[in-house]
């Protein structure tokens, strides 16, 4: 069987309000509706499913209205929840305000996807050869201690794919000490990647990331349209990017993570996987909503019109 995407961070409900602009601290602005879309680790297990993938969340999801919608999206796409629903609390909510330039704002609510257990996750049943997706938001709160704690006993044949967000660099040393020690592929943005090596160069900071990771760790450093770069194998590799004109970047990295993994599960490359993983990317900013990734034929097909 192949290797499965095993996600353990936090699926919530994004709560999407498109705004002329922010409001001055203390001010107002009208918006039309909210739109209400499953995300969160949905976006990395959905963006995963459309390329083939067997995916699972680990992760924990609430009774209510909003842990139903982030059930019934990853059922949709064919991804397991393999733990159990938490009782008498619903999922939270993730505000989010998508400006015209699609650059967007979080407000993030914590509920039931904070509830987890080793237990809850060790539900997943992780075998040899599956990738295991961290998010640095789990590093956080109720979920660090039994997210740590599990991590420590995953089979050495796991692979371990961290994250960082924003939140990492937050982090007191000795739990990003212990993050890294378990972690077995970084990939981040730009700005998550200097913060971790002080190099801002993406292409140099792939490389320096290896100084905080195992022997023989994978480094992916993503800088939206310009592309990512991949150290693996003693090499990094420049990858360019899929400039497009964005209408929601909502969700690009995580499908940019989701491809990556699934192609990686399948056998690819980590360099393939990457520049997959840079199509999926593009093509996800010139759509509305967080998980509205492309599926593995619109890859080609996007690939064989950009190439």
């Amino acid at each position: 069987m192949a290797p499965r995407v095993i996600h353990t961070a936090q699926a919530l409900v994004d709560v999407v309000v498109e705004v002329p602009a922010l409001p001055r601290r203390g001010g107002n602005v009208m918006a039309p509706p909210p739109k209400e879309y499953a995300g969160g680790a949905v976006n990395i297990l959905l963006a995963a499913a459309r390329q083939g993938a067997q995916c699972v969340h680990a992760g924990a999801t609430g009774t209510g209205p909003h842990g139903d919608l982030v059930r019934e999206a990853l059922a949709a796409e064919g991804v397991s929840v393999s733990s159990p629903v938490v009782p008498d609390l619903d999922t939270g909510i993730c505000v989010v305000m998508l400006e015209p330039t699609a650059e967007r704002t979080f407000v993030t609510t914590q509920a039931a996807e904070r509830v987890i257990t080793v237990e809850s996750l060790q539900t997943s049943d992780p075998q040899a050869g599956d990738l295991v997706c961290v998010s640095g938001y789990s590093l956080t709160g109720t979920t660090r201690d039994p997210l740590l704690q599990w991590l420590a006993g995953l089979p050495g044949e796991v692979e371990v794919v961290l994250d960082p967000g924003a939140i990492f660099a937050e982090l007191d040393d000795e739990i990003r000490t212990r993050m890294l020690e378990m972690t077995t592929v970084w990939t981040g943005n730009a700005e998550e990647s200097e913060a971790l090596t002080g190099e801002a160069d993406i292409v140099v900071a792939a490389g320096k990331c290896l100084d905080h990771l195992p022997e023989g760790a994978v480094a992916v450093v993503r800088d939206g349209p310009e592309g990512c770069a991949v150290h693996a194998d003693g090499e990094t590799t420049d990858l360019d990017g899929y400039p497009q004109q964005p209408v929601d970047t909502n969700g690009a990295g995580d499908t940019h993570t989701g491809v990556l993994v699934a192609c990686r599960a399948a056998g690819a490359s980590w360099v393939e996987a990457a520049r997959r993983a840079n199509a999926g990317g593009a093509i996800k900013v010139t759509r509305r909503g967080p998980a509205t990734a492309p599926t593995a034929a619109e890859i080609d097909t996007f690939l064989d019109e950009h190439t």
